[in-house]
């Protein structure tokens, strides 16, 4: 079970920073990745 957790945050860390030209920078892909979880949070909230 937390390995497939793990796997899945790997992934999205990797897809962040390929989609925002950073491929291969998995910091900048976690970065990336948790801002835009916590932005779409905020948006559905009616915060933004």
């Amino acid at each position: 079970r937390l390995k497939g957790i793990m796997n899945a945050i790997y992934d999205q860390c990797v897809e962040a920073a390929e989609a925002y030209g950073v491929a291969g920078n998995l910091v900048a892909g976690a970065n990336i990745a948790g801002f835009l979880k916590i932005a779409k949070a905020m948006m559905a909230h009616g915060i933004v």
